[in-house]
């Protein structure tokens, strides 16, 4: 809870104004019934017209001072408690930008969407109820019951019992809805799961004709959280019902014991009637409580959830002395293990131990789930490995600064993101400064030129959101082209022409030599073909170095890439080659 309240910022003043202007609202309201008094008692009994005028014209300049008051109260709540979402969704934002892969992997993304939409939602709602409803209603229940005491002791001890009552009732329910709550919001990652991975994945629903499939798993995703609500709010329900017994209650004994005294001549009519007010602005306060309760019940846990956020640190510590600079690109990785922490358990890399020379141009192959991504992830330190080190320019990546190690490792991934803009937007990410002209060199030496000029708007066309009006090839090389406009001292192109024919394949390996002959590259492909000019080619077989040798060696001497080679020669190849003849 603290954590997320240091999230007010700057709207903690707006906060207290709302407070303040909250207590002077309720004393007008309070001084209402007690203006209503005198004028039975000591304008109507004695038909003194002046003092009815007089004490009726207090009351209308207490009720617009109210007015005023809530009114005021009212704007600084909406601002404060608007302010507070605001800076929560930033924190956490912020808080997201710094997290490793292995962070968002513990939290998941819809359930880190979940928490950024709904859950502050919820805060945000509950928070404007708290300054507003639950600074309101206490001090009205206060000042009532002190009103009370002035005018009959005796009368104001049926409030207790009443009270007693309801602190039992509502303080059992809030008990239990609490954590049905906590269960509702785990249900809301699941539903947000299964619309992120529906919506992403649409056109592979449409083509297998699965439509009524993930409608299916989002009605049973969508009824697990209507099941849990109807649960809770059958709960809450009770507050109404526990409220007007407390209500009936006091009223009736009130107009028992209170008829009583004005007959031994004990109380006035016009205290009884003022009493009565009171007794209704005592038992709404504890109503608007009620609602408070179910609001705070609601959103606690929301704050435990984006608490959790907050409280994260990173599994990637910034060194204290961090190095700024980057000597060359050379790769070694000394007896590595790695494993992810919210997998198996099982390491994904066992004892990886080679040296990579800056400059060298790198393949690596082997079969699906043989560790090749996670191998490539350790050198831009997106993870950090379980034993061993891993260097960069022959010193541990975690003794570089952050920024500094992945500005000099750029990284193009099989499913890379184009973000929605012009192409001349997106290929600036990879050089925010960059001219035009040198996203002209890049794209042609990514071999996304030929596309590009194609279009009628040129550099200029917009990219929508995802690179959806672009083909799975267009989008890579851009991609490519991305990451060449930053000249990294490392290159890891992680499956990145898999989209792409062979001829164009080998203008980008032709073009990186003459583009980026310094940088190091290290490419990952499933197309021997991609990396048979490769000055060494690893291959990786169940997270574990296989061979590190040279095209012509490993024909010679490793029976697995020999066998990928041959089924990959004896296939029909790619479009635009010839199969071998048999």
């Amino acid at each position: 809870m603290k954590k997320v309240l240091s999230c007010l910022g700057k709207y903690r003043k707006d906060t207290l104004a709302c407070i303040a202007m909250s207590t002077l609202e309720v004393i007008m309201e309070i001084l209402l019934p007690f203006m209503t008094s005198l004028i039975i008692d000591r304008g109507l009994e004695k038909a003194d017209l002046p003092a009815v005028y007089r004490y009726g014209l207090v009351m209308v300049v207490f009720a617009f001072l109210s007015l005023i008051f809530g009114a005021t109260a009212g704007r600084f709540a909406a601002k404060a408690s608007s302010g507070f979402a605001a800076n929560l969704r930033e924190n956490i934002y912020g808080k997201i930008q710094t997290f490793s892969f292995s962070n968002i992997d513990k939290f998941s993304v819809p359930g880190l969407v979940t928490r950024m939409t709904t859950d502050i939602t919820n805060v945000q709602n509950a928070f404007m109820m708290v300054i507003r409803m639950a600074v309101r209603s206490p001090l009205t229940l206060i000042f009532s019951y002190v009103m009370c005491l002035m005018i009959s002791v005796k009368l104001s001890l049926t409030f207790l019992i009443a009270l007693v009552f309801l602190v039992i009732a509502l303080g059992t329910i809030m008990v239990i809805t609490m954590r049905i709550f906590s269960r509702v919001f785990k249900k809301y990652d699941d539903l947000n799961a299964s619309v992120q991975e529906n919506v992403t994945a649409i056109r592979v629903v449409k083509s297998f004709v699965r439509e009524d499939y993930e409608k299916k798993k989002f009605a049973k995703a969508s009824d697990n959280i209507y099941r849990l609500f109807v649960k809770a709010e059958g709960l809450l329900a009770l507050n109404n019902p526990a409220m007007m017994v407390a209500i009936y209650f006091c009223i009736i004994m009130v107009s028992w014991l209170g008829a009583k005294q004005i007959v031994a001549g004990e109380l006035t009519t016009g205290e009884l009637t003022s009493l009565f007010s009171y007794i209704m602005s005592l038992l709404m306060s504890l109503m608007m409580l009620s609602m408070v309760v179910v609001m705070i019940t609601m959103s606690l846990a929301s704050v435990r959830r984006i608490s959790e956020v907050l409280d994260e640190n990173s599994d990637l510590a910034e060194p204290k002395d961090p190095v700024y600079e980057i000597k060359d690109g050379s790769v070694d990785f000394n007896h590595v293990t790695f494993s992810y922490k919210t997998g198996t358990g099982k390491d994904v890399l066992s004892d990886i131990d080679i040296h990579i020379a800056s400059g060298e141009t790198i393949g690596i192959i082997g079969g699906t789930g043989s560790g090749k991504t996670s191998l490539v992830n350790l050198i831009s330190r997106l993870y950090d490995v379980k034993s061993g080190e891993v260097l960069v320019g022959g010193l541990d990546v975690r003794m570089y600064d952050l920024d500094t190690l992945r500005k000099n490792v750029a990284v193009v991934l099989q499913k890379n993101t184009l973000f929605s803009g012009t192409i001349l937007e997106n290929l600036r990410w990879g050089k925010e400064d960059a001219t035009k002209e040198e996203c002209e060199t890049a794209c042609r030496a990514a071999a996304a030129d030929e596309f590009i000029d194609r279009f009628p708007d040129g550099y200029d066309t917009r990219i929508e959101r995802g690179g959806a009006n672009v083909s799975g090839g267009q989008k890579q090389r851009l991609c490519i082209a991305r990451a060449l406009l930053r000249k990294p001292k490392i290159l890891i192109l992680d499956d990145s022409t898999s989209a792409v024919d062979t001829a164009t394949d080998q203008r980008i390996r032709k073009a990186f030599r003459e583009y980026i002959p310094g940088t190091t590259k290290i490419i990952i492909a499933q197309r021997i073909s991609s990396i048979a000019d490769a000055d060494r080619i690893l291959v990786l077989d169940e997270g574990r170095v296989n061979a590190f040798d040279t095209h012509e060696n490993l024909l010679a001497t490793n029976e697995i890439y020999k066998d990928i080679y041959e089924s990959q020669q004896g296939g029909a190849g790619d479009f635009d080659e010839k199969g071998d003849e048999k």
